[in-house]
């Protein structure tokens, strides 16, 4: 029997969730390569195939050009994956949404501000239906690999839809707010194992919004501890830029 073909492909992105998933721990990689057949990833293998039954993409949308080739690695794929926070919630090159393009364009490329495409950047599924997502900025591996192997089973991705409070309560952590720092792991999706909190950091959003999240209650958190509303609105665009009930 035939393992299921799977494919990686790339937008406007750093790539780091891809090389996450090239530096997978030696069993996690073996544990994958038992149920999967990798057959297209430029950062790993210069093969190319026709059709896949998962496909990964990392990245956001920030050029109409790239719209076409999106749309047709949909159509030669089974299951589609937004793979890290740009492909699932448009992720860091989304702040660039809250400037003017000419703006943008000269403050990169002051001499030619022209010299390359570019448009407003939006997650995979403003153009496209997708199947599965893997969030944060980058992927965690644990998550990566349980998710491909449940979509390989049939399964649901098991994504965790709690806030990252609870992964923080779990471990006993002193909230964040308590130590002067803002965090918003009151509306963010867990299953990071409160990394950033739990080492000295906060919770910045990489893995997006809870189902329904409670906005007005996280805006009340963060006027308790005398936050303006300028620096709640700096702290809501770093990843929650698609959110428009927040601005």
């Amino acid at each position: 029997m035939n393992k299921p073909a799977v494919a990686f492909f790339d937008f406007a992105s750093c790539e780091g969730c891809q090389l996450s998933a090239i530096n997978l721990a030696p069993q996690q990689l073996l544990d994958l390569l038992e149920v999967i057949d990798i057959v297209e990833f430029r950062e790993a293998l210069s093969e190319k195939a026709d059709h896949y039954d998962i496909t990964l993409i990392e990245g956001s949308i920030t050029r109409k050009s790239d719209i076409p080739r999106l749309k047709d690695i949909r159509i030669r794929s089974a299951l589609v994956v937004a793979f890290g926070a740009c492909a699932h919630i448009g992720g860091i090159n989304a702040l660039k949404n809250f400037q003017r393009p000419d703006d943008y364009k000269s403050a990169v490329y002051p001499d030619n501000p022209d010299l390359f495409e570019t448009d407003m950047a939006r997650s995979i599924y403003a153009f496209i239906k997708v199947d599965a997502f893997i969030p944060g900025c980058p992927i965690d591996t644990d998550e990566f690999v349980r998710v491909v192997k449940n979509l390989v089973l049939g399964k649901n991705p098991d994504i965790p839809d709690y806030p990252v409070c609870v992964e923080c309560k779990q471990r006993e952590n002193i909230c964040v707010y308590e130590r002067g720092l803002t965090c918003l792991g009151p509306i963010i999706r867990a299953g990071c194992g409160a990394r950033c909190p739990s080492n000295g950091g906060y919770c910045y959003g990489c893995r997006g919004a809870i189902p329904e999240p409670n906005i007005y209650g996280q805006k009340d958190v963060m006027r308790q501890y005398d936050l303006t509303h300028d620096q709640m609105m700096d702290t809501f665009k770093l990843f929650l830029n698609h959110n428009k009930e927040l601005f």
